[in-house]
């Protein structure tokens, strides 16, 4: 007779195994098409089962979705762990970005499903959604942990900043290391650390923006806008704060007492909405940028003007940009065209770093890759609202922000 031990162990595990099948192929489906899109059917066609055989690992979608999320924040708590166990910031801060880097490769080299965009945990119900966020509370908390042990509430309060952009800096990763090949990640790696451990500006923490004229990128306090104007600055609210599928066309329209045929009235479709968002948001930025290109003044005063704004307007503005997060409620074409439109925006700001490296106000460093972090601290802007608010003064704020850029991570907290 088998040994009944023997028998059940190896059952366990080809249980075990299946699952993580599961997982790793709805892992690719979300990244692909969003949680809203991906079926129970579409992921047991990617793994070669039928739909009824999947329920028998997870009896709803829900599930499955939350184990995809499990299995994303067990790797990302462990890579943040394993990067506080170096000896120092800079051994931390390079063994963290090198971790992701490692991580892409491999994706690159055909591994599936290792890790998925968590923007819409935010989507699913309160019950569901909060152990999630607070297991990335936890690896907040433990990014936070590279830049030592805070001394004041301030030094807290930057470590939090700091933590929350190199996060960000490494979850935009992933779309523009499409750009290159895997034989260029060593040294994008190293570019990546050098500009998030050193700043831009030739002169560390020089930080001295000027005012930009009024583009109209602004919400305006005293002209009453149009009802278009108020369903965009609704809808981009509601989805930066519950992704894609919280922010339905019910819930915006009533956030404004108006009718879902009012809504329809100025939009085929919420895609259409989505797509209306990301292209005012793209404007006003491009605006912004625009208007600190023609202040007579070396190139990281432009540029420091521009990100003074734009981190203002996150901020503070009662509509601040569309997060990028909201990519993944878009069809494949859509999603391209946006990429397409924010990559066009990084290297406008690419070309105000070499201006700058040529006029001598910024270091020598790879303006394609430093655009790139650029972009994403200002997208990660909006989630650090709370956490501006509580600063009291606004201009303060800012600059412990933007310090990650104008000093780097890796700077010493300025004395109280």
């Amino acid at each position: 007779m088998g040994d009944p031990m023997a028998s059940k162990s190896a059952e366990t595990r080809r249980f075990g195994e299946k699952r993580q099948a599961i997982i790793h192929a709805a892992s690719v489906l979300i990244n692909e098409t969003g949680v809203k899109a991906t079926t129970l059917s579409d992921v047991a066609r990617a793994i070669g089962l039928n739909a009824t055989s999947i329920t028998y690992y997870f009896s709803r979608k829900e599930q499955l979705v939350v184990a995809v999320y499990e299995a994303t924040l067990d790797l990302m708590e462990q890579m943040a762990a394993d990067a506080l166990a170096e000896p120092d910031p800079a051994s931390r801060l390079r063994r963290y970005i090198a971790d992701h880097v490692a991580l892409r490769r491999r994706i690159r080299g055909g591994e599936k499903g290792l890790v998925t965009a968590l923007s819409e945990i935010r989507t699913l119900d309160p019950d569901t959604q909060a152990p999630l966020l607070a297991r990335y509370r936890t690896v907040v908390k433990l990014v936070r942990g590279f830049f030592g042990e805070a001394r004041s509430d301030r030094d807290h309060a930057l470590f939090s900043a700091r933590a929350h952009i190199l996060l960000e800096a490494m979850m935009w990763w992933p779309v523009w290391s499409l750009r290159y090949s895997s034989l260029d990640f060593p040294r994008v790696e190293e570019r990546m650390f050098d500009i998030l451990a050193h700043g831009i500006p030739a002169e560390p923490d020089r930080w001295s923006p000027r005012p930009l004229r009024d583009g109209g990128w602004r919400t305006e306090k005293v002209a009453k806008p149009t009802q278009n104007d108020e369903f965009l600055r609704a809808a981009t609210v509601m989805i930066n704060q519950r992704g894609y599928r919280g922010a339905s066309v019910n819930r915006i329209a009533k956030s404004l007492n108006v009718t879902k045929g009012s809504f329809y009235h100025h939009h085929d479709a919420k895609d259409d909405l989505v797509l209306a968002c990301f292209q005012r948001s793209y404007d006003r930025l491009s605006a912004v940028q625009m208007a600190g290109q023609e202040i007579e003044t070396d190139y990281w005063t432009r540029l420091s003007s521009v990100l003074r704004e734009l981190v203002d307007v996150q901020f503070f503005d009662a509509m601040p940009l569309l997060r990028t997060t909201a990519l993944q409620s878009l069809d494949s074409e859509q999603r391209v065209d946006v990429v397409t439109r924010s990559n066009r925006l990084a290297r406008r700001f690419a070309g105000m770093l070499i201006d700058g490296i040529a006029d001598g106000s910024v270091r020598p460093i790879d303006p394609l890759v430093a655009s790139q972090i650029i972009m994403s601290t200002l997208n990660s802007a909006y989630e650090a609202r709370n956490w501006a608010e509580r600063f009291g003064d606004p201009d303060l704020a800012i600059r412990t922000y933007v310090s990650a850029l104008s000093s780097g991570l890796l700077a010493a907290p300025a004395l109280d």
